[in-house]
């Protein structure tokens, strides 16, 4: 039998054949190579850019709620350059029906691998609208109720404008002339509400609609002196009331709108005594109505409701 042997030319043949190949697929998986990166790079930046957006929008939206929107431009640039520093912030755009700003960023992204094929750098942009108004409905940290009434004494009929704090007596005794001799609106209900569920330091509502009094004195059932001590030097927003029925447990408050309060002491019997904001056997809570914005999303908002110094802000991009 005849003895079967490689041939060198044939496999000089095969190594040029696979180099040659190897370089024609050099350049398409380059260009695969450029698009796992520089795409993966893009989403990346795409992505900080759209908080950056965000922020900017926002910042500005808090503004004008507040009445003042200032430069604009100039603080959309600020909180772009804080959040990503290297790219551009459009001038804002204010409508106010309803009240809404858009702020648009954009940022030239370099490429590693694309530009190999051609493509040095692309421009990522990024888009953020916000609206405002006033709360129409939501959840309250605090199960508390004010009268319009109060609050427009207490604010000179007008929007809040200053910090200088007030003690407020539950009963009502707080020398407005909003209630009767008894310091109540609504017999044996002191403008504590019902918490959600019966229990918890929480509290519902809806303008327009109606909230339950919880009778006695002291904070709704369920809220706890941890709770109180924790909404210390915080804003709140809280319902306001112009009509009120029933007595005791079967009292009622139609709420008018929302408010801003911070709360900076109170003073109850029992376990409840934070702060010393009245003394003896009364029974208080102490702060001062503000201007306030609000970033949660406890709230929501409605341009047709009463501003009472408080607004509401929603990213709706």
């Amino acid at each position: 039998m005849q003895r079967l042997t490689d041939h060198p030319a044939r496999h000089g043949g095969e190594r040029g054949a696979a180099a040659v190949l190897l370089a024609l697929l050099m350049v398409p998986l380059l260009g695969f190579t450029a698009i796992a990166v520089d795409v993966g790079a893009l989403y990346a930046e795409r992505a900080r850019l759209q908080v950056a957006a965000d922020a900017a929008a926002l910042a500005v939206a808090a503004d004008c709620a507040k009445g003042a929107c200032g430069d604009m431009q100039a603080t959309a640039q600020e909180l772009v350059d804080a959040n990503l520093g290297d790219a551009t912030a459009a001038p804002p755009v204010l409508a106010s029906d309803p009240n809404r700003v858009t702020v648009a960023g954009r940022s030239p992204q370099e490429h590693w691998f694309a530009p190999v094929i051609g493509h040095e750098s692309t421009a990522v942009s990024a888009t953020a609208t916000v609206t405002w108004g006033a709360p129409r409905s939501g959840t309250a940290a605090l199960p508390l109720v004010f009268s319009w009434c109060e609050w427009a004494a207490q604010t000179g009929g007008g929007l809040p404008s200053g910090t200088t704090e007030r003690t407020i007596l539950l009963p009502k005794k707080s020398d407005t002339g909003c209630t009767g001799s008894n310091g109540a609106f609504v017999p044996g209900g002191f403008g504590w509400l019902v918490p959600d569920g019966g229990t918890g330091c929480r509290a519902t509502s809806e303008i327009g609609g109606t909230v339950s009094s919880e009778p006695g004195n002291n904070p709704s059932k369920g809220c706890e002196p941890g709770d109180l001590d924790a909404l210390l030097g915080r804003t709140v927003l809280l319902p306001v009331f112009t009509e009120s029925g029933g007595t005791g447990a079967n009292a009622w408050y139609r709420v008018h709108g929302y408010v801003a309060f911070t709360l900076t002491g109170y003073h109850f019997s029992g376990r409840y005594k934070g702060t010393h904001a009245c003394g003896g056997p009364e029974r208080c809570i102490r702060g001062y109505f503000t201007r306030f914005v609000d970033l949660g999303d406890a709230f929501d908002h409605d341009p047709t409701a009463p501003q009472l110094g408080a607004w509401v802000l929603r990213l709706i991009r």
